[in-house]
């Protein structure tokens, strides 16, 4: 009889495919750890996510996605956000339901657009159905809902806790579309893991700080899928240029950070 091991991260991640994969596997083995830590230094927000915390977003999320949006998977997801924890949110919602989630992307081309206050515009060019996104501190909705498009702080709360997928995602379809690259679910996993040591994260207890926006798979890396591959978790920085002197230090004193991507 084989003999009793932990339930460590490198136990039950051994087979990972895709991001939501990773997701699970973290969610299996720690699921009280802190995941997503995100500032903003221009409204003083902080917002530290654990793994089922986070994990409960990214369900409820993916059930707006398949039951409420009608997405089916290899449809794509225009997301015109900024680097944030909701966005890193709707990352791991896409790929749980198999869609392609499209940074920065073409909203014309898009079959759903999800857009941040600045995006709006942009976002109607979308034919399909279109999603706001305030960006308010504690995931706050707008005043006004703006016109064409749902309030995803008024949809999502009542989605359900438990995300299970009609079909299943197939690893080497199209998932991620950054500055003009495609990638799969399994590009995303692999890559991440040997970009890994490069960016510092050394596996379990990595804690990286980044600053860095979400439009570029650099920034992506760093601010989500290396941590969330490595079992480490990120802190997250919307406007750091905005923060005052000594800010950073203390963040990563505070953040007990181990890294640092800027």
């Amino acid at each position: 009889m084989e003999a009793w091991a932990p339930r460590t991260l490198e136990r039950v991640n051994a087979t990972d495919r895709t991001p939501a994969d990773l997701l699970n596997s973290a969610l299996a083995a720690d699921p009280g750890r802190p995941l997503v830590t995100f500032y903003d230094d221009a409204t003083g927000e902080r917002v530290e996510l654990s793994v089922a915390t986070f994990a409960n977003w990214v369900a409820k999320t993916a059930n707006l996605l398949q039951d409420e949006l009608s997405v089916e998977p290899g449809d794509r997801v225009a997301l015109l956000l900024p680097a944030h924890w909701q966005t890193a949110v709707w990352l791991l919602a896409c790929s749980s339901v198999g869609v392609v989630a499209d940074v920065a992307g073409d909203a014309r081309a898009a079959d759903v657009v999800v857009s941040g206050p600045d995006g709006l515009e942009a976002a109607r060019a979308c034919s399909g159905a279109r999603v706001a996104m305030a960006l308010r501190p504690l995931g706050g909705r707008f005043p006004q809902v703006p016109e064409g498009f749902v309030d995803y702080a008024v949809e999502v709360p009542g989605q359900g806790d438990r995300f299970v997928p009609y079909a299943p995602v197939d690893p080497d379809g199209p998932a991620l579309i950054v500055a003009g690259r495609e990638f799969s679910g399994a590009e995303v996993v692999e890559r991440a893991r040997a970009e890994a040591t490069g960016l510092g994260l050394t596996g379990p207890g990595s804690r990286i700080l980044s600053g860095l926006p979400y439009d570029t798979w650099e920034g992506l890396n760093a601010g989500l899928y290396g941590p969330l591959a490595t079992g480490g978790s990120v802190v997250l920085c919307r406007h750091l240029e905005q923060a005052g002197d000594g800010v950073l230090d203390k963040r990563v004193e505070s953040e007990r950070v181990t890294v640092i991507a800027r």
